[in-house]
């Protein structure tokens, strides 16, 4: 699977040759000051977006503004589409317009949806039930692990888990889905050609494999932070409703709430400690009548999901890493605190805490309770 190129840069018109109507949308998201509204204006001015672009530049100016227009004017210029178009048939990326009825169901609900999404993996119809889980980039192992555990148990239950990619409490839930054997989107804030952070490459391979990797940006564009803010809403809209673990009173996940607020979505919030600055923004979510969230089996039952197909088998233990097998040499059937069974492995608890969640998914440790685990009996 590629990754990081094969889409290009915007290449050079050379000629022009006749393609489908979708090719058009993909064209006109290469136009400055052209999205959602404008789109619209022009497929009630004119019969299709093809006839709009090849369209005279009088006849544009009954719908759009002079700065459209000219961006219009100059992209037709310089864009080769039916190159770029060959070159997204050669990659792995693919794309949906609003107008096709392969496009997210629940996206189409929200307000201005993307009018191109581009994709690699799969998008299903099974994914209407899909819940978001979204956080702080700063996860302590307290949000670590009821990320896993909510995320694992949604997956288990056929329910689709949207997130960011990003490092924390996103990154955990794509990859406790996944550990479910479940399916998981994840929505970017860059093109699909620049997955971000580079660190969750390797994760996004896997996420490609069980679900998909989405963004409404064009191939090529770079991570930049005003990037990040808009694509929350896809991220929300995807979904029925949103589940906040962990997130500080100035959190990129509080925008992802104000969002599905707007869209009508359910909001959930984790409860934290009152002292933690990690939880002050999920604590006053609850106190503004957001919906406190224990479990999996809350977010279930609040949303009232029925179960699109059978439980995702967990995935059973692969063959233990070294450092697998001397974290379970300590421990016993008699659950150990998480604190103690760092002392005794002699490694940072946000390790152990890690290791721990991946080999309870995995029915080789439980975790009893208040963070103590013990190797399962089982």
């Amino acid at each position: 699977m590629v990754m990081d190129h094969d889409v290009p840069s915007v290449p050079v018109k050379t000629d022009t040759e006749p393609l489908p109507e979708r090719a058009y949308w993909v064209g006109f998201h290469h136009v400055p000051f052209v999205g959602p509204a404008r789109l619209r204006r022009l497929l009630e001015t004119f019969d299709s977006l093809k006839q709009a672009w090849y369209a005279p530049e009088q006849d544009l100016r009954r719908c759009l503004e002079s700065r459209a227009v000219e961006g219009l004017v100059q992209t037709r210029r310089t864009l080769d589409l039916a190159a770029f178009m060959a070159r997204i048939e050669r990659s792995d990326t693919r794309f949906v317009t609003s107008a096709e009825a392969g496009y997210p169901a629940l996206l189409r609900e929200i307000a201005a949806p993307p009018p191109v999404l581009y994709y690699m993996g799969e998008l299903l119809e099974t994914d209407r039930a899909a819940v978001a889980i979204v956080g702080t980039r700063r996860i302590t192992a307290y949000g670590r692990e009821v990320t896993a555990k909510i995320a694992s148990g949604l997956a288990r239950a056929g329910v689709t888990v949207v997130s960011g990619l990003a490092r924390g409490v996103d990154g955990v839930a794509h990859q406790a889905a996944l550990d479910a054997g479940g399916r998981t989107i994840a929505v970017l804030g860059s093109g699909l050609n620049q997955i971000y952070p580079p660190e969750h490459r390797n994760l996004a391979r896997r996420i490609c494999e069980q679900g998909a990797v989405v963004s409404d940006y064009l191939p090529d564009t770079p991570p930049d932070g005003p990037n990040f803010p808009p694509r929350n809403r896809i991220i929300s809209g995807l979904s029925l409703g949103v589940v906040v673990v962990e997130a500080p009173e100035r959190s990129g996940a509080l925008i992802t709430v104000d969002f599905a607020a707007d869209q009508g979505r359910e909001i959930f919030a984790v409860p934290g400690p009152v002292t933690s600055a990690n939880s002050s923004g999920c604590n006053r979510l609850i106190r503004e009548g957001a919906r406190v969230v224990r479990s999996a089996e809350d977010v279930l039952e609040d949303l009232e999901i029925n179960r699109f197909h059978e439980p995702a088998p967990v995935q059973r233990a692969l063959p233990l890493s070294a450092e697998d097998e001397r974290l379970l040499a300590v421990m016993g059937i008699i659950p150990r605190h998480i604190d103690e069974i760092a002392a005794l492995c002699d490694a940072p608890v946000v390790e152990i805490s890690t290791r721990l969640m991946l080999l309870e998914l995995q029915g080789v440790v439980r975790n009893t309770g208040s963070q103590f685990y013990a190797r399962s009996t089982s």
